[in-house]
C-alpha cells in the first residue's frame, strides 16, 4: 500500500484555543493513526517571529503550552515525526537554497504582503512601510518546512492554499534546474472541519480577541461560554441553529445523535441559559480529561524538551541526508570532487539521467526521464495528481521494470508512456539503472 507522507505545522504564537483543537490538532491526531500514513508535526517557532513583534517570553511560552497540548491530546510520539522547526538547521540552509530560485513575483503577490501593501496604499504611506523580509519571504520558509520532507499532503485551511501553490512553483523550478528531487505537495481540505467561531460569532482567533483557551479551567469556561453572543429570542421561542455560533460549537464537540438532540431542543424554544449550560457540561466533559494531563505537562517542561529533541533527531534522519544531496546538486561539493570532474569529458561521464516533473494546461501532471547527455529518452502519460506520478518515479527508480506494448509503454500492465522518437526500451532501462544505483 502506497505511503501519504502528511505534515502539519502550528505557529507557536498564542495559547491554543478550541478552535485550533478542533480545526486541526483532533483531526491531525486522526489521521495520525492511519497505516497508509507518515505524519510529521513540527511547531513552527521560527515563522512566529514574524507575528510576535519582538516579544520573545510570548514565543517561549506559546512553545511550551502547543507541545504540551499535542501530548495531552493523545499524539503518539513513537508513531509520527513531532518536533520544533528551529531544532532543524537543514531548514533555513534549505529555505536559502529555494529563495535563490523563488522568483521575486511570485512572492510580491503572496496575500498576506499584498494585503499589507495595500493597507499601507490606503492609509497614503510608502508599500513597503513597516514591512520586513520575514514577512515577504514567509512562504519560502514555508515551502522548505514541506519539501525538506517530500510531503504529500498538507492540510490547510482556503486561506493557505496559495502556500502550498507557491510551494509546488518553487520546487518545480528547482527540479527543472538541478533535477528531480522535490516532491510537488498537494493541500488537502477538510470540508467537513468547520472553523469554529469565537465569543462574538466571528471566526475564533486570537486576532479577534474573542477566543476560549483549550485547557481555561472550569469556572473560567463557564464563564466564558456565558458571555457567548446570542439573539434576543425569549424561553419558548424556536431558534435558528443555522448560523449560530452556541449550535456550532456544541456539534464539534458531539455526536450526530446528541447534535440532533439540540437541533430539537433549539426548534423547541430552549433557552439561551440552558443551552450555554449544556454547551459548558459538554465541552468541559470532553477536555477535562486532557486539561489533567497537560497540567501535569506544563508542570514538567524538561520532559517536552526531552520529548521534543528526539523527536529533532528522528526528523534530521531524514533531512541531513536529502540536504546534502540537495547541496551536491547545486555545486556546493567537497573540492576533491569537482576537481575530478572538471573538463567536458569527465564532466559528461559524471552526468546522470533525470526524471523532469511538471504540470500542463490540461490540469494533469507528467515527467520525462532524460539521458545524461540531455536527449529525451521516455514521456509519461498523464496522471490525475503529482502523488500518481511521484509515486511512478519512485517506483521505476527501486526497479520496477517498463515493458514495451504496441502503442507505448507499460509499468505493472498499465499505461506509463512513449519513448521519445530514436529512443530504445533498452536505453531507457540503462537510465534506470544507473538512476538506481
Amino acid at each position: 500500500m502506497p505511503t501519504t507522507r502528511i505534515l502539519t505545522g502550528i505557529t507557536t504564537s498564542g495559547t491554543p484555543h478550541l478552535g485550533n483543537y478542533a480545526g486541526a490538532l483532533r483531526p491531525a491526531i486522526a489521521a495520525s493513526q492511519r497505516a497508509d500514513a507518515e505524519s510529521f508535526y513540527f511547531l513552527a517557532d521560527y515563522h512566529a517571529l514574524i507575528k510576535t513583534g519582538g516579544d520573545p517570553a510570548r514565543v517561549h511560552r506559546s512553545t511550551l503550552e502547543i507541545a504540551a497540548t499535542w501530548l495531552a491530546a493523545g499524539l503518539d510520539t513513537e508513531r509520527v515525526w513531532f518536533y520544533r522547526q528551529s531544532d532543524i538547521p537543514e531548514i533555513p540552509e534549505l529555505t536559502w537554497l529555494l529563495t535563490c530560485v523563488a522568483s521575486k513575483g511570485l512572492l510580491n503577490r503572496a496575500h498576506a504582503y499584498k494585503a499589507a501593501v495595500d493597507k499601507n496604499l490606503a492609509e497614503g504611506e510608502d508599500p513597503d512601510a513597516g514591512v520586513n523580509m520575514g514577512l515577504f519571504m514567509y512562504p519560502v520558509l514555508m515551502a522548505a518546512d514541506i519539501l525538506m520532507f517530500k510531503a504529500h499532503s498538507v492540510p490547510v485551511g482556503r486561506d493557505q492554499i496559495q502556500h502550498i501553490e507557491m510551494a509546488r512553483d518553487i520546487a518545480a523550478r528547482f527540479n527543472h534546474l538541478y533535477g528531480e528531487h522535490f516532491v510537488l505537495p498537494e493541500a488537502a481540505i477538510d470540508e467537513s472541519v468547520a472553523t469554529l467561531p469565537g465569543l462574538d460569532g466571528r471566526k475564533m482567533s486570537k486576532s479577534y480577541d474573542n477566543t476560549i483557551p483549550l485547557f481555561s479551567s472550569s469556572a473560567e469556561l463557564k464563564k466564558l461560554i456565558a458571555s457567548i453572543v446570542t439573539d434576543s429570542r425569549a424561553p419558548g421561542e424556536p431558534k435558528d441553529p443555522e448560523g449560530s455560533a452556541l449550535f456550532e460549537l456544541y456539534q464539534a464537540f458531539s455526536t450526530p445523535e446528541q447534535t440532533e438532540a439540540m437541533r430539537a431542543a433549539f426548534a423547541g424554544g430552549i433557552a439561551w441559559g440552558e443551552a450555554k449550560q449544556a454547551l459548558f457540561e459538554q465541552i468541559d466533559t470532553a477536555v477535562a480529561p486532557m486539561r489533567e494531563r497537560y497540567q501535569a505537562l506544563i508542570a514538567q517542561p524538561e520532559l517536552i524538551e526531552a520529548r521534543l529533541k528526539e523527536g529533532a533527531a528522528k526528523a534530521r534522519s531524514i533531512a541531513t541526508p536529502f540536504l546534502a544531496e540537495l547541496r551536491r546538486a547545486v555545486g556546493l561539493r567537497n573540492l576533491g570532487s569537482a576537481i575530478e570532474q572538471r573538463g567536458g569529458e569527465k564532466a559528461k561521464a559524471a552526468a546522470q539521467p533525470q526524471f523532469k516533473q511538471y504540470r500542463e494546461g490540461d490540469g494533469r501532471f507528467y515527467f520525462k526521464l532524460v539521458a545524461a547527455d540531455g536527449s529525451l529518452l521516455l514521456q509519461s502519460v498523464g496522471f490525475a495528481s503529482p502523488k500518481e506520478a511521484g509515486q511512478t518515479i519512485a517506483r521505476l527508480k527501486q526497479g520496477a521494470a517498463p515493458s514495451e506494448a504496441a502503442d507505448g509503454l507499460l509499468l505493472d500492465g498499465r499505461p506509463l508512456g512513449v519513448l521519445a522518437g530514436g529512443a530504445t526500451l533498452a536505453a531507457v532501462q540503462d537510465a534506470l539503472a544507473r538512476l538506481a544505483g
